[in-house]
């Protein structure tokens, strides 16, 4: 007869990487190794409104003309900043734009673009963009953390504007518990099976506390398998400002509801205001909240993780109220989409929502959702005409079988260079329209898209993208 197994045949724990700490000093830790690792291939794990398409920075670009064109007086040179510049694509649309509306060159010969962040990389990738180069000679790169710009002079800046930068910043999650304020502590760990992918299991630990980049890339891949524990501790007040007001944000909502408390943004916010010259503004867009019912929700998301890189939600709410504690008064919070409506002139809806509308059947297969998405870029690109050539950058799933990796090979290939540049893009009611059959033909419900259109404007999800302005 056979013994029962023993309980130490069973899964070992998993084996820390670290200590338990604030989850905002193991994201900050965990930035630099994302973009460490992956810097070159931060696409592959998500993409941004700016990062292909172009309207969000043609809608910037008629802002900022129309709040210049008419001011007298104008200085000699206006500072635009772009803090967390991307792959360029957001520089390189709002000047081409701003070159096209300023038709005497009265206004864009002042500009001088500065991309600010805090990765070179980063910045020379977003240098090299080729529809960046007509405009180098207005163009500059800071490397520096946009959170404490001691280089830059106050008052010295005129406009600045950013694009789902406040989500990667340091953010506290905070909650109310037996009457005082805790906030969230992780430690991450590897699980005992995959750290025996590593031959010296102490001097990886090592390099990961030290983010030796070096060392790291000729380890196996790990990011993607870190799991991480949970604890909750009381906040320590000496490192975290704006205590008052953060106080009394929380004091309405629930004992044990996590809220996001976003102390990169709230830098940002204080930056702004001591850099911007009278009348100048600060523009941010970001996936997020201002309404503290859903903040007040146990059910929200706080987070999300991306390519082992975790990604917050924004407490638009609080940063409004930490921006008024600063001394700022002239504040505006909108959705994203309606202000690129607004400034644009159309009607827009964003073509995610338009896939989140096809009636998937049961569990589909990568290449099978890929072959769709390709058809629905191919349908649409016959209306969106873009002013700009990219090349849509889509890897066709390695277990596609033939005869269908053919054709989406084909499909790939016939794209035109002026059609979507991928799945993160913004379309006009009237391109959405125009193919509203083909699109119907390929299985997307008629009514139900039609809807989508309708109700576009007045669409309100829980989290949502937004755009927070602020003038001095």
């Amino acid at each position: 007869m056979n013994p029962p197994p023993l309980k130490a045949q069973e899964e070992a724990p998993p084996q820390p990487l670290g200590d338990f700490r604030p989850v905002d000093e193991w994201q900050v830790h965990l930035n630099a190794l994302f973009y460490g690792l992956r810097g070159g291939r931060v696409r592959d794990y998500y993409q941004t409104m700016a990062s292909g398409d172009y309207r969000l920075a043609h809608a910037l670009a008629i802002e900022f003309y129309e709040a210049y064109r008419n001011k007298k007086d104008l200085p000699e040179t206006l500072i635009i900043h772009e803090w967390g510049c991307g792959n360029g694509n957001l520089a390189a649309c709002f000047l081409s734009h701003l070159k096209t509306l300023d038709t005497d060159g009265s206004l864009y010969r002042r500009v001088r673009y500065v991309l600010v962040d805090n990765n070179r990389e980063t910045l020379q990738s977003a240098l090299n963009h080729p529809d960046l180069q007509p405009h180098r000679e207005r163009v500059a790169a800071l490397q520096a953390d946009v959170q404490e710009l001691s280089g830059i002079k106050d008052k010295s800046v005129h406009w600045i504007h950013c694009n789902e930068l406040w989500n990667d910043l340091p953010t506290k999650v905070m909650l109310r518990k037996e009457g005082e304020i805790a906030e969230e502590q992780m430690r991450p760990n590897l699980s005992d099976a995959k750290s025996k992918d590593f031959q010296d299991w102490f001097a990886f630990v090592e390099d990961f506390a030290t983010k030796n980049m070096a060392k790291l890339k000729q380890q196996p891949p790990f990011l993607d398998e870190i799991i991480w524990e949970k604890d909750y501790q009381p906040v320590d007040w000496k490192r975290v400002p704006y205590r008052k007001t953060i106080t009394e944000f929380l004091k309405p909502i629930e004992e044990l509801v996590l809220v996001p408390v976003n102390l990169g943004s709230f830098a940002t916010i204080k930056e702004a205001k001591r850099v911007l010259g009278t009348g100048g503004r600060f523009i941010s867009f970001d996936a997020g909240t201002p309404e503290v019912e859903t903040l007040a929700s146990p059910d929200k998301p706080c987070y999300s993780l991306l390519g082992g890189q975790y990604s917050f939600i924004v407490n638009f709410a609080l940063c409004e109220a930490v921006a008024r504690h600063v001394g700022i008064t002239d504040i505006s919070i909108e959705q994203q989409r309606e202000y690129v409506s607004r400034m644009l002139g159309k009607n827009v809806i964003a073509l995610v929502d338009l896939l989140n509308t096809y009636p998937f059947p049961g569990r589909l297969k990568a290449w099978e959702r890929d072959r769709l998405i390709l058809r629905t870029l191919k349908v649409l690109s016959t209306a969106y005409r873009s002013p700009y050539h990219r090349k849509l950058d889509y890897v066709i799933p390695l277990d596609t079988p033939e005869p269908e990796r053919t054709e989406m090979i084909a499909l790939l290939r016939d794209l035109p260079p002026t059609g979507l540049p991928d799945i993160i893009a913004y379309l006009t009611e009237d391109e959405f329209l125009s193919v509203l059959p083909d699109l119907e033909a390929l299985g997307f419900p008629r009514e139900e898209s039609q809807d989508l259109v309708r109700a576009a404007a007045g669409i309100r999800r829980d989290i949502d993208y937004f755009r927070f302005s602020l003038a001095t």
